[in-house]
């Protein structure tokens, strides 16, 4: 069963993949100015009659959480994986091919030829470094652009320096993830019954988008087998053991991520919302296990001595599963949202898929490792949590600014929710509420969102006037004025848009 996502995907291209997802990047390939201004009024008015903008952002819960940043610097993980059984619930379908229409001749040539020996060029460097000199962003800020059809970098300032990224790391996160996993994986979350089936076990595999309808399901299925075997009372265990380490972030508690744990019910939130910060459980395991006790006894299965942690018995068999969204949702949810949960789900599930230690330093190794692959520029980076709300997290422009590049390139399909996850200028997620008519860049524009106190960082994509697909990275630290250093950043952004050079 898949997780139903509460609310409408704020994504509006969300669901494009292969054909459909090439269509939009192909935009890149021949639309002059006039033509993807036309095109992007059009979607502009499209998206504002149909999206439905999501909750939050989490950025700025991040500033509030650091209030309560916690002196202890434990640290914790946990996931649990297996692969897709025959019968499960098939990848969510893509989306029809709404810019297919658009399609015009291809010209991946660059218009202008490197200028200085490190191929960046004199005109971007000319409208770029006044604005990325801006006081508001700091110290020493960095910079790339890279042109995703040739792989060439048309700007670099500060490129390989490691800087803290906050929530742009999850960039790094995800495509770890779907390296490692494939674009296809479910995460599972299973009942297994003891060999006299007088004993249950609700196994939490790590995800965290489970939520009350899947545990209905799971307790219906749970209590059909029960009572083929004659059983009508069982003893209730919960199974935490995919998650090893404390609990909990080294932020501390704060509503911007639960207690990390391989069994929760709508990443432990006490509110209705699905994205942003909210009050959160100070034990998610348990309180998934109390509802499915009680989603049991309400199918007839007696469990009235309330459930136990404990882990499932080796003899055990399975008699109920739930299946998660495909990664590519998870994905494209994690980004459009900056879902802290999912980001760290994903690094535990990463880790796992490599046969590390299912925590932060397992995590680190196994994102570290599935990056390199790619064959990415790596001194000085340090993935510390998936999620970006630890300050230990180095990495650079070079870096992310590559990631969006090798997620847009022929060669790595797979990578696709990367950018399809990407917030939309003045639209979705944690854009929603950044670019307007009147500063530009609306619906132009898609990135990740990266903020912490003194820590502002905007990474994503763009078309040119010139019809090239722009991966970029802006990354500032040492700010003072959050406010203006998003303006900063948008200004930014919205210049390699207008085709400046």
């Amino acid at each position: 069963m898949d997780d139903p996502v509460k609310r409408p995907s704020v994504n509006p291209f969300s669901k494009l993949t292969g054909a459909a997802l090439t269509d939009h990047l192909d935009l890149r390939n021949g639309l002059n100015n006039w033509q993807f201004t036309a095109v992007s009024a059009v979607l502009g008015l499209a998206l504002a009659a149909g999206v439905v903008l999501a909750a939050g952002p989490w950025d700025s819960g991040q500033r509030k959480a650091e209030q309560d940043w916690a002196a202890a610097r434990d640290r914790t993980g946990g996931a649990h994986h297996e692969p897709d059984a025959p019968g499960g619930p098939d990848p969510a379908p893509s989306a029809p091919a709404v810019l297919a229409a658009l399609g015009t001749t291809t010209n991946q040539s660059a218009p202008d030829a490197p200028d200085a020996p490190d191929g960046v060029t004199a005109g971007l460097r000319a409208v770029l470094d006044p604005l990325l000199k801006a006081p508001a962003l700091g110290t020493r800020p960095s910079g790339v652009v890279i042109d995703t059809a040739t792989g060439r970098r048309l700007y670099a300032k500060g490129a390989d320096t490691p800087m803290t990224p906050a929530s742009t790391v999850k960039i790094a996160t995800m495509v770890a993830a779907l390296t490692a996993l494939g674009p296809d994986h479910r995460i599972p979350t299973t009942v297994r019954a003891s060999a006299d089936s007088r004993t249950v076990t609700l196994v939490g595999g790590g995800d965290p988008t489970l939520d009350r309808a899947a545990l209905r399901s799971l307790a219906a299925g749970t209590a059909r087998a029960l009572k083929d075997a004659g059983v009508h009372e069982v003893r209730l265990r919960y199974d935490t053991s995919g998650y090893s380490g404390p609990a909990l972030h080294p932020i501390g508690p704060n509503e911007n991520i639960a207690p990390l744990s391989a069994l929760m019910v709508n990443e432990g939130r006490l509110d209705d919302t699905s994205s942003g910060p909210a009050p959160r459980s100070g034990d998610p395991a348990r309180d998934a296990a109390d509802a499915f006790g009680e989603l049991l006894d309400e199918a007839g299965v007696d469990t009235a001595s309330g459930p136990r942690s404990g882990k499932a018995a080796a003899k055990s068999r399975p008699v109920a599963r739930h299946l998660s969204a495909p990664l590519s949702g998870l994905v494209e949810r994690a980004l459009t949202n900056s879902d802290n949960d999912i980001a760290e789900a994903l690094a535990r599930q990463t880790a796992l898929a490599a046969g590390e230690p299912v925590d932060f330093d397992g995590g680190r190794r196994a994102v570290t490792a599935q990056l390199k692959k790619l064959k990415l520029p790596l001194k000085g980076v340090n993935f510390a949590d998936g999620s970006g709300l630890d300050r230990e997290d180095k990495v650079s422009a070079a870096l992310l600014a590559g990631l969006l590049a090798r997620a847009a390139g022929a060669d790595h399909p797979e990578l696709r929710p990367v950018l399809t996850g990407l917030p939309v200028a003045g639209f979705s997620g944690t854009l929603s509420g950044r670019y307007t008519t009147k500063t530009g860049g609306t619906g132009l524009i898609r990135a990740k969102t990266g903020t912490l106190t003194g820590v502002n960082t905007l990474a994503g994509t763009v078309v040119d006037a010139h019809g090239r697909l722009l991966a970029f990275a802006f990354m500032a630290s040492g700010t003072t004025d959050p406010s203006g250093a998003q303006s900063a950043l948008d200004s930014l952004a919205t210049t390699l848009a207008a085709g400046k050079r």
